[in-house]
């Protein structure tokens, strides 16, 4: 993976991403107080990611870096359109199926179904909207549940799934290039190594089965060869500017999905995680 020339100081916002493209001052609930949220009624932005193995060149908490770097940069292009904010990213979700690697720490389906539920339940008391902006495939049965669930309580609420056009499965190309636009100094290139290249569903067997340690020794399903920054950037723009556009559109499924696939997400393993 080559390296590629550094941004000019001062071009940069919070985590590396461009100030002009993330949510700015007065849009990061953390930087509020509660009379800023008076009489305001906004469409709050939950990133929810992970905290599980990325292979051995990847941090853990990839999924939630690029959750809320898209949550960010989709606030930024409504700025001035809609009252948005960009809620605490929440780093932990159901990750069972990498619990054969260190670090990887997992709330379990049961826990993140109601984790998910009170949240919506207690932002509703003074937000108008909630969508879970989901970084993590492994996440998709519980929140669905939860957000239903809550739609099933007059709830204004939607999730929207992270899902990069043409991705591959799990710290290959895709988030590798992702990461090393966002977080550059976190990836390991030179552990950086290739797991098995099957499509997710010629492996969905092995992976309920043996989980994913059981499939890939080092974690990886796919290939980091030829991961760029660049190309990282190509992938979140296209991912914010869809999510906005979606938010405009605002046309939520009976599952409580936000806008129409372009993509149908890969299964996810459910028999291998709690």
């Amino acid at each position: 993976m080559p390296a590629e020339p550094a941004r000019p100081a001062g071009a940069t916002g919070a985590a590396g991403e461009p100030a002009s493209a993330t949510a700015g001052p007065g849009t990061r609930l953390a930087d509020l107080a509660w009379p800023d949220l008076t009489d305001r009624g906004p469409l709050v932005l939950l990133p929810l990611g992970s905290c599980e193995q990325h292979g051995p060149h990847l941090p853990l908490d990839t999924d939630t870096a690029v959750a809320a770097a898209v949550a960010g940069r989709a606030c930024g292009l409504l700025r001035g359109e809609l009252d948005v904010l960009v809620a605490p990213a929440q780093p932990y979700g159901a990750s069972g199926e990498h619990e054969g690697f260190p670090g990887t720490v997992s709330l379990g389906h049961d826990a993140l179904r109601l984790l998910v539920t009170e949240i919506g339940r207690s932002m509703l008391c003074w937000a108008g909207r909630l969508l879970v902006v989901n970084g993590h495939g492994g996440n998709l049965v519980s929140l669905a549940d939860a957000v239903t669930g809550l739609r099933g309580e007059s709830r204004d609420v939607a999730w929207w799934p992270c899902l990069p056009p043409g991705s591959d499965a799990h710290a290959g190309r895709t988030e590798t290039s992702m990461m090393l636009r966002l977080r550059r100094p976190a990836v390991r290139e030179e552990r950086a190594v290739a797991g098995p290249t099957d499509p997710v569903h010629l492996l969905m067997d092995r992976l309920v089965t043996e989980s994913v340690r059981g499939v890939s020794p080092s974690g990886v399903l796919g290939d980091p060869s030829g991961a760029r920054a660049s190309e990282g950037e190509r992938l979140l723009d296209r991912m914010a500017e869809r999510l906005a556009a979606d938010i405009r559109a605002w046309r939520v499924s009976g599952r409580g999905r936000l806008g129409s696939p372009e993509q149908r997400p890969a299964p996810v393993p459910a028999g291998a995680g709690r």
